[in-house]
């Protein structure tokens, strides 16, 4: 799997050779000489501000939807706070699990927008971990066993005596990045007990 370093490169490598595209246009064209060196210095400029600025993206959670099947790691609740205009957040550390619940291995961090509801169950599952018991994720409409059932939430799971409230950490608002932007990917998201990896059929004798 393409490890976000490499895309970065990549990336990096990519503003360079335009900027060498820019280099050979300049040499081969009559525009005037402080009009080629300005170009050159601008493209330059705004290469070393991306490559940084991209790195500088590395511990961001991700708006992006979640895995279909996921293991839950770890999480952090922030609520809303209507005073300084902050709607809150969720942001849920997982690791994607294939169809027979094994983990892939690289676990990434996502950012949901703050529903109570989602709040609730989140706290929940991280109490279950917390006890031992490791906890799934899906959403409702593809969320299964992995045996060919459908996981079902106890009472006590899904509804918690209490909700975790933290205050600062990451602010969960700031442009087209922001939840509020983003499709709300949290509906429908459960958690249940995580069974264990299914093993593959023995040969028959």
């Amino acid at each position: 799997m393409t490890s976000l370093t490499t895309i970065i490169l990549g990336l990096s490598i990519a503003y360079a050779l335009l900027g060498v595209l820019l280099l050979g246009a300049c040499v081969y064209t009559r525009l005037p000489l402080p009009v080629k060196a300005g170009a050159i210095l601008v493209t330059s400029a705004f290469y070393v501000v991306s490559f940084f600025g991209t790195r500088a993206l590395l511990g961001w959670s991700s708006v992006d939807p979640l895995p279909a099947h996921f293991k839950l790691l770890g999480a952090r609740i922030i609520e809303p706070h209507s005073l300084a205009g902050d709607p809150g957040a969720i942001h849920l550390w997982v690791e994607a699990l294939d169809d027979e619940n094994r983990p892939s291995g690289v676990p990434r961090a996502y950012r949901l927008p703050y529903t109570a509801k989602l709040a609730e169950k989140t706290e929940a599952a991280v109490q279950a971990s917390a006890e031992g018991k490791p906890q799934e994720g899906g959403h409702t409409a593809d969320f299964g066993t992995g045996e060919g059932g459908t996981s079902e939430l106890t009472a006590r799971e899904a509804t918690p005596s209490s909700i975790t409230t933290t205050s600062g950490g990451d602010p969960a608002s700031g442009g087209p990045l922001d939840p509020a932007f983003a499709p709300d990917h949290s509906s429908g998201i459960v958690f249940s007990p995580l069974p264990p990896p299914r093993m593959p059929p023995k040969d028959a004798p």
